[in-house]
């Protein structure tokens, strides 16, 4: 199938110095860190270019990144307001402000395993007790299990969503979250949704704002550009709150707001707004290429267990069959010369590897036969 912008070879990206290529040695195929080998979307590079162009480098403006969050919101019928937000630096510090507003300290917060490794640090640097709750089999939200851990400390704390998931790549769907928005007002415990990989909801699945849930309506989401279009070197995130979380989002310190970078609210915005074309090409290939890695699995590790995801371009791999022990992803960068994130910092990830797809065909099609040829020759490159 035609890719529109998951086109460029290896020897392009490795010209780029940020970490994704530049971590590794020359040799290695990097399909780790969640940066995807795309250009620009021409909307964001042409705000870029005026931003230099008018030497527009200050300091940043919230209420023009507030008001695109709200357009952006709208597009799933979410109804958001400016006033209930907060600007941040970017997802990670959101969430983290997050925890501070919803929550005392020594509070729990649960975080439902496996889950995004900053998940698990945020937690600790906020003052706060982790408290792991493992997904399905299938990667989906465990109500019942969550609401037995919400009793072991009733009416404290918040529950910590990755939606849609990293890295399994689930969406909890309206009913998932209803049922959770319920057990969790039962038990008087709060929802804090990072919702940065929303854009990338791929065909056959519904994103759903946990800020438009009716049972959530104390809810705070933390929402970016920089996953959707690849801006992570550009910096800048929104805490949005749902109608009855005013007083939290006033909780959300406020020096956030002086760190997040005028240029990254510049191209944010016109990535929101304009960049929709590039987006959509973009779910396109992300796509293709998730069936095009479907096939490669099972043409060259059959083996690996794979249940393909509903969004992002994460695949979350189950290599336990493979017996290469707790961390699969280090045999194959020894013995395949890939990169692939480990398992075990995510929480109950032993003996799985999570691999980014958002890659050229080409690119992916070498990393599978590199991990494979690795399984049979057990030799180093």
């Amino acid at each position: 199938m035609h890719r529109h912008v998951l086109i460029h070879d290896a020897s392009t990206c490795r010209r780029r110095t940020s970490i994704k290529w530049q971590h590794y040695d020359p040799d290695v195929l990097p399909l780790w860190v969640a940066e995807m080998d795309v250009k620009p979307a021409p909307a964001v590079a042409d705000e870029i270019r005026r931003v230099v162009a008018d030497g527009d480098l200050g300091y940043p403006v919230a209420g023009t990144y507030l008001e695109a969050v709200a357009r952006w919101y709208a597009r799933w019928s979410a109804a958001t307001d400016p006033s209930r937000m907060a600007l941040v630096t970017d997802a990670m510090s959101g969430v983290k402000g997050a925890i501070i507003a919803m929550t005392d300290p020594g509070d729990p917060v649960y975080v439902t395993v496996p889950v995004y490794p900053p998940f698990h640090s945020v937690v600790a640097a906020s003052g706060r007790q982790k408290v792991p709750v493992a997904l399905t089999t299938d990667g989906r939200l465990d109500v019942p299990a969550l609401e037995a851990a919400f009793t072991s400390s009733p009416g404290r704390g918040a529950v910590l969503l990755s939606n849609p998931h990293n890295p399994t790549g689930t969406v909890p769907t309206a009913g998932e979250l209803t049922d959770l928005a319920r057990a969790a007002e039962r038990n008087g415990v709060a929802i804090i949704s990072d919702e940065v990989h929303a854009p990338l909801v791929l065909p056959g699945a519904q994103f759903t704002p946990i800020v438009s849930v009716p049972e959530a309506r104390g809810a705070l989401s933390v929402i970016s550009a920089a996953k959707g279009w690849n801006l992570a070197g550009l910096k800048a995130a929104a805490v949005v709150g749902g109608p009855d979380a005013s007083a939290a989002i006033g909780r959300v310190p406020a020096d956030l707001a002086y760190t997040a970078s005028h240029v990254a609210i510049r191209a944010h915005i016109a990535a929101m707004d304009e960049g929709q074309d590039w987006l959509a090409d973009l779910v396109h290939d992300l796509a293709a290429n998730r069936s095009l890695l479907g096939r490669l699995l099972e043409q060259h590790v059959p083996d690996v267990r794979w249940r393909p995801g509903e969004a992002t371009y994460l695949a979350w791999l189950d290599c336990r069959a493979l017996g290469l022990g707790d961390d699969p992803a280090d045999h194959f960068l020894r013995h395949g010369r890939v990169a692939l994130n480990s398992g075990v910092p995510f929480g109950g990830g032993r003996g799985h590897a999570r691999l980014n797809f958002a890659a050229s065909p080409v690119v992916l099609d070498e990393a599978v036969r590199r991990m494979a040829h690795g399984l049979d020759q057990r030799v180093d490159w």
